[in-house]
């Protein structure tokens, strides 16, 4: 657009002007490539939750709602968060017995995918850094580093470590640091 202006003007791009064009674009680009979909999230980004009607869940009294016309998928990863709800943090809950009376992280993420009819079994925090498909997902995103990981449903999070300790899971509408996870999320959602 600059040399256009210039262009327009009569002006030829002088090698300094072209010299301090090519470092803006390089800038540009590396602070591009710092918050791309596929990577991890800069040390100032923050996972937070935004309520825009039929977009994203609604909370109410510590119990999720759905966009109307969400997915089924969406509908049921949320259905599974709720029942998770006031469940205790356990360490490697969720992984032995896949319906637990308590979940750590990595087994609440693996429950809500599981009943949303995304992925069977469980899987550590590690083991989530290659599920699915890089990047921010439409409904669902999981956030990921290794000995943590978290998703949001419809905008939503659910996490069990972060605000207030190590409840269990809970959805929660605060933000959250993001500094060193990467993003990845269900093909398709």
């Amino acid at each position: 657009m600059i040399k256009l202006i210039l262009i327009s003007h009569g002006n030829p791009l002088s090698l300094s002007a072209m010299r301090i064009l090519a470092a803006f674009l390089l800038s540009v680009s590396l602070s591009c490539s710092l918050i791309s979909c596929g990577g991890p999230l800069g040390s100032r980004d923050f996972v937070s939750y935004q309520f825009q009607y039929g977009k994203t869940a609604l909370l109410q009294n510590g119990i999720a709602y759905a966009p109307r016309r969400a997915p089924a998928a969406v509908h049921r990863a949320i259905a599974a968060g709720n029942r998770l709800q006031n469940k205790p943090y356990k360490w490697g809950g969720g992984h032995a017995v896949l319906n637990d009376r308590g979940y750590d992280c990595s087994g609440a993420v693996s429950y809500v995918l599981r009943e949303a009819g995304l992925m069977s079994g469980h899987m550590s925090s590690r083991g989530f850094l290659n599920y699915g498909e890089s990047g921010s997902g439409k409904w669902i995103t999981l956030y990921v580093r290794n000995g943590h990981v978290f998703l949001t449903v419809a905008g939503l999070r659910i996490d069990t470590g972060w605000g207030g300790g190590r409840k269990g899971p809970r959805w929660q509408t605060g933000s959250r640091p993001g500094k060193g996870h990467i993003m990845r999320h269900p093909p398709g959602f």
